[in-house]
């Protein structure tokens, strides 16, 4: 049977979501990989995640991981993360294009109409 993670239960949640599951998950992509997973997911992880999953696989608490450790662990990180492209460098959202009023809304919002030519494509010099 596959043992659990003994993560807190966000951390958890992030793991999972990138595939870590179960210990055994754990000891086939390592710690640093699985720390990289959850980065590159858009979490935010401190590297006391780290440390506890590497205390996971030494079968210690995170902060019996030996400092000259740590610092390799930080080091392998930053190297993964690395080659994460920027956020700014990722696609941009679709284009909108259509606005509408939200009924009941009684606000100034409401009242204003809104034309921006996003509906006609001949407005934005594309086509179809």
């Amino acid at each position: 049977m596959s043992q659990p993670l003994r993560v807190g239960p966000k951390s958890r949640a992030w793991l999972r979501q990138v595939g870590v599951r179960t210990h055994e998950d754990l000891v086939a992509v390592g710690a640093v990989a699985a720390y990289v997973k959850c980065k590159r997911a858009g979490f935010r992880p401190s590297l006391n995640l780290l440390y506890a999953l590497e205390g996971l696989l030494m079968g210690c608490h995170w902060q019996k991981v030996p400092e000259e450790r740590r610092a390799e662990l930080q080091a392998e990180a930053e190297a993964g993360i690395a080659e994460i492209p920027p956020l700014r460098s990722r696609a941009a959202a679709l284009r909108v294009t259509e606005v509408r009023d939200i009924p009941g809304d009684g606000g100034e919002a409401s009242a204003m109409a809104f034309d921006l030519g996003l509906d006609d494509p001949s407005a934005t010099g594309e086509e179809g």
